[in-house]
């Protein structure tokens, strides 16, 4: 379980395809203490560390992962959010995330805001987003601006500027995009499904 309160960026200093989907290796302080067997989210996509060796871990990303997030293009050099779990008695100072891609949008527009930025990301599918609810991009846990079918709008402010990899946003970068857990589980249980 995780917040959305990303706290920093790391390197994937290398990346692997394999016949079960890729392994790829992170570089950052954030995770000098993580153990095998432990859990992060990566651009929001929880993950388990396999190896570590100081402050470089390595992640299996599954098929399915690989597919419905944007790991499969995710190459050495890119840059990764990083969160790490939730405990017991942490503050939840964003939203329940779970680390599950939902989808991948893609950015439609940036706009600059005075030191803010407002940005547009196109999905697919925009059923489980409301105006003024909370939707994570890479991760980020950020409250939505405005909504339409297709579309969504997030403002990122400048501390969300300088922490994350959103910082160079621009068009056409896709995203990873998870939406509220109990929007989910709200519909599901309203909608007669047994």
């Amino acid at each position: 379980m995780f917040t959305g309160i990303v706290a920093g960026r790391g390197e994937i200093v290398k990346a692997e395809d394999d016949t079960s989907g890729r392994r790829i290796w992170v570089r950052s302080e954030l995770l000098g203490d993580r153990q095998i067997g432990g859990s992060v989210a990566l651009d929001g996509v929880c993950l388990t560390v396999v190896e570590r060796d100081a402050d470089v871990c390595a992640f299996d990303v599954a098929a399915e992962t690989v597919a419905r997030s944007t790991f499969g293009r995710k190459h050495a050099g890119a840059e990764v959010n990083i969160e790490t779990p939730l405990r017991a008695g942490d503050e939840l100072g964003g939203h329940i995330v779970q680390g599950h891609v939902d989808a991948v949008g893609t950015v439609e527009s940036v706009a600059e805001e005075g030191t803010s930025r407002r940005v547009r990301v196109g999905v697919a599918d925009t059923t489980h987003v409301v105006e003024k609810g909370s939707v994570t991009i890479d991760g980020v846990s950020l409250t939505v601006t405005g909504v339409e079918s297709r579309w969504f709008e997030v403002a990122l402010v400048p501390h969300t500027l300088s922490v994350t990899t959103l910082r160079d946003v621009a068009v056409g970068r896709e995203v990873n995009v998870e939406v509220d857990v109990i929007a989910k589980y709200v519909e599901r249980l309203t909608s007669g499904y047994r």
